[in-house]
């Protein structure tokens, strides 16, 4: 059961939110995308929000900032949250507005909000549900879309609620957080995104 829950805690890292979104958008959207205009987003998002932080980390973690992938102390959190908006807002202004798309546009706003709410937590000397945050962004943003396109993915967004709900158990297993860290991380999650939709919805 332990290498189970271990197993979903790094499948479902919030390293993986950003790259998840915008696969998400691109297999639900109705919309029709050429492949040139898909990778044109994709392979930038990827290098950006997952192969940059993953070489940060492993910096911070020679230099002895962070003790391990999931930053179990408040003061591990700063630089790699503040690393994670820094790449953000580099999506934001340079990589999307060479190929619009107003949907993933208002995503990376709503998970900068977020990543910003956790770093005043963080400023605070409070922990709160980093994996929860991002299962909060998806799971909103999945029924966005849904509403948005008109579409029937109640099927994935069931799938994608499970999946939230065996995060939060595993994050509680392994003691990474209390239940009021992870309530609180889901929240934040998830008006985020409600925060944006006003925009695109």
């Amino acid at each position: 059961m332990r290498f189970f829950l271990q197993f979903i805690s790094y499948l479902f890292h919030p390293l993986f939110t950003p790259i998840a979104g915008t696969l998400a958008y691109f297999l639900s959207s109705p919309k029709y995308s050429n492949p040139e205009l898909q990778s044109a987003n994709i392979l930038p998002i990827l290098i950006l929000t997952v192969i940059i932080p993953i070489i940060f980390y492993l910096i911070l973690l020679n230099i002895g900032i962070v003790s391990s992938i999931f930053m179990p102390k408040v003061s591990e959190r700063i630089y790699p949250i503040l690393i994670n908006i820094v790449l953000l807002l580099t999506i934001v202004l340079k990589v999307i507005p060479n190929n619009y798309i107003a949907e993933l546009y208002y995503f990376f706003i709503g998970l900068i909000i977020a990543s910003l709410t956790a770093l005043m937590f963080v400023i605070l000397k409070l922990k709160v549900s980093m994996h929860l945050i991002g299962m909060g962004s998806l799971l909103m943003f999945l029924i966005c879309l849904s509403i948005h396109f008109e579409i029937n993915i109640t099927i994935a967004i069931s799938i994608f609620t499970l999946a939230t709900g065996l995060v939060t158990t595993s994050r509680l297993f392994l003691k990474a957080h209390t239940k009021p860290e992870l309530l609180i991380g889901f929240f934040i999650g998830i008006t985020s995104q409600l925060l944006t939709i006003q925009f695109w919805l």
